[in-house]
């Protein structure tokens, strides 16, 4: 099984350009299965052959999950994990079926993204103050990924090389190293560009320029920026908001959202975010209607009917 989960790594780095965070996922996941299934065993039996795994044990690992009060998207993660292992292992021909496929995904909770307001976002933009560098710095970050919905990690992966700003244009990285160029906003540019224009210019010592892709946004070190750290900066400005903190996610999130109350397509909203399935950009559409119905019935003045009409209608 180590052997079997060993290969499945290496076929998502070298054949199907998985990102690093993504094999860091499935080798935490997979391990910790691994771990369980081996844990009860004697310390002399023979190592745990995948075609030993069965869909009983699979549905065991997930109930002890559950009781260590895992999150249902995390069992479902860590299923898929697993299924995604047999589905590679059935392919070699090491194994004749696939146990994960025989177990059901935990139900997942009904809930939708966490969206600024119009006003908020604008406001959040602001929030940056002054002209030292880690405030530009701050303000090109907050506009980038209200501009272009990135990812945290295609924006900490973005390039000076990969932004034509001429254009408005820049590329990203997503999921499985797949490429895509969206517009990046007039604001953001220039945010950007003021950004750059603050940085100091330190040679890298051993190292010809020439050979190495320079980041867009840079720790105080001068090396490339990383998620958490987005994530941090993201967080500190938020929370001085009055809706409070958010997450980097819920710019891309209010990306979406913000275009489709403008009444741009789907198709194209789908293609910024880098969606491979429109139906994972529909949610935005319900998100849309139940922002509509909520301003709805805060504002209208019939929107709701007074108590005990309904009583009346009915006794009539």
């Amino acid at each position: 099984m180590e052997a079997a989960i060993r290969a499945f790594l290496t076929f998502l780095d070298m054949e199907q350009g998985a990102s690093r965070e993504t094999i860091r996922g499935y080798r935490s996941d997979l391990r910790q299965f691994l771990s369980f299934a081996t844990e009860p065993r004697a310390a002399s039996a023979s190592p745990l052959a995948p075609d030993q795994v069965d869909p009983l044990l699979i549905r065991s690992y997930l109930a002890w999950l559950d009781r260590k009060g895992e999150k249902k998207s995390s069992l479902a993660r860590k299923l898929a994990a697993l299924r995604s292992l047999y589905r590679f292992l059935a392919r070699e021909g090491l194994v004749g079926r696939n146990p994960a496929e025989e177990v059901r995904t935990p139900k997942q909770p009904q809930y939708l993204p966490r969206v600024l307001t119009k006003d908020d976002a604008d406001a959040l933009m602001e929030l940056p103050e002054g002209d030292i560098l880690l405030s530009l710095r701050d303000r090109a970050i907050l506009e980038t990924l209200y501009s272009t919905g990135a990812r945290v990690s295609e924006l900490v992966g973005m390039n000076l090389e990969d932004l034509n700003m001429g254009d408005g244009l820049v590329r990203l990285r997503g999921k499985g190293r797949k490429e895509r160029i969206v517009p990046i906003g007039e604001v953001a540019v220039e945010s950007v560009k003021e950004y750059q224009a603050s940085l100091p210019l330190k040679a890298i010592a051993g190292k010809p320029s020439a050979q190495l892709a320079t980041p867009v946004f840079r720790n105080h070190r001068g090396g490339r920026l990383t998620a958490r750290s987005v994530e941090r900066i993201v967080g500190k400005y938020s929370s001085l908001l009055v809706s409070g903190r958010v997450s980097p996610h819920a710019l891309r999130h209010s990306f979406a959202t913000h275009l489709l109350d403008e009444g741009a397509d789907l198709r194209a909203i789908q293609e910024m975010l880098g969606h491979a399935s429109l139906g994972t950009t529909q949610k935005y559409t319900h998100l849309a209607t139940d922002q509509l119905m909520a301003v709805y019935d805060r504002a209208h003045p019939r929107a709701k009917r007074p108590t005990g009409a309904s009583d009346k209608g009915a006794a009539s």
